[in-house]
């Protein structure tokens, strides 16, 4: 991966996508084995039989009452996963995401998060939709099938513009809202961000600080759906270099200040404050039971992605189908 992310970015936009494509059904195909390649080992509606409970893992709400009557040991349901999946990916392409001082930025780096969630749910009768916050609002765009519907949502996420200060800015939170009441079928929903939108302050971020403002409505969109929250980051959000005098521009506003890098006094707060953000956001993604994937621009993200798809097979593999004699 090394030079890619630059090589890539001076592509012209249709070479970039094929590009893209390739590397991640190319890179995916040789780390990952099977012909259907889930992020997540998502529920279906057929019921399989039962198992044991487990603590932390498991949703009450999916308590096999009957077994666990019959064995006084708490089981809860197992059931088959739907032939046909309806994904949905709410993208942030808000201003924040046009930073990146590493291989790529993290706009680019959020493009490629979704191909790689399209090209791994891609399949006979797989949907994919969209929702892309942008500077100038919502872009909504239904669930279809096929090649071409990725690459033109990829096309789209390309061609946001870059540098714009938000005109009409839809928060996080409501994004999540409004995903919930377009996306109605039971399926998976992907949501990637720097989840950096309604954080409480570095100082009120602790355990008994405010929730995120998005923490509630991700929380009732993992009620019904199989949520993944891919954040994005950079490493100059974790913690700022001594290179002297330097101007921070707020993406969001265009404010502009000038900080000296040199005190070390002001690079511990930083990066003090940088840690109590990130620990906010996985805190708040815990507590609304969804599955965390982070990614980051100085990373191999394809590497990142496939490690997390191993770990959640096994976690699916590790599920045995309750053996009716054992009642």
């Amino acid at each position: 991966m090394t030079g890619q992310g630059a090589t890539i970015r001076r592509l012209a936009p249709e070479r970039r996508l094929r590009r893209l494509e390739l590397t991640v059904t190319r890179r995916l195909d040789g780390l990952l084995h099977g012909r259907y390649l889930g992020l997540l080992p998502g529920p279906g509606s057929e019921p399989s039989g039962s198992r044991e409970y487990r603590a932390g893992e498991d949703e009450v709400r999916r308590m096999d009452w009957a077994v666990t009557a019959r064995t006084t040991v708490p089981h809860v349901r197992t059931v088959d996963a739907d032939r046909e999946l309806t994904t949905w990916t709410l993208v942030d392409a808000t201003p924040s995401m046009d930073f990146g001082t590493a291989e790529l930025e993290k706009r680019e780096l959020a493009v490629a998060a979704v191909a790689a969630v399209g090209f791994l749910t891609a399949g006979l009768g797989n949907r994919l939709g969209a929702h892309v916050l942008t500077h100038e609002g919502l872009r909504r765009f239904p669930p279809r099938t096929g090649r071409t519907h990725i690459l033109g949502l990829l096309r789209t996420l390309l061609a946001v513009p870059r540098g714009l200060p938000a005109t009409d800015p839809v928060p996080l939170a409501d994004g999540l809202d409004g995903l919930r009441r377009h996306a109605v079928r039971r399926g998976l929903v992907v949501v990637v961000s720097d989840f950096l939108d309604g954080l409480p302050d570095a100082g009120a971020a602790g355990p008994a600080g405010p929730p995120p403002a998005w923490e509630q409505p991700l929380r009732r969109l993992a009620a019904r759906h199989r949520v993944l929250a891919v954040q994005v980051s950079d490493p100059r959000e974790r913690e700022l270099p001594d290179v002297g005098l330097i101007t921070l521009v707020d993406p969001e506003s265009g404010h502009r200040r000038e900080v000296s890098t040199g005190s070390r006094r002001l690079r511990e707060r930083y990066a003090a404050a940088a840690a109590a953000q990130r620990q906010a956001v996985s805190r708040a993604l815990r507590r609304s039971g969804t599955a965390h994937l982070p990614l980051s621009t100085d990373r191999d993200w394809i590497a990142d992605i496939a490690r997390h798809v191993s770990a959640q097979r096994r976690l699916a593999g590790s599920v045995r189908p309750w053996d009716g004699g054992a009642a």
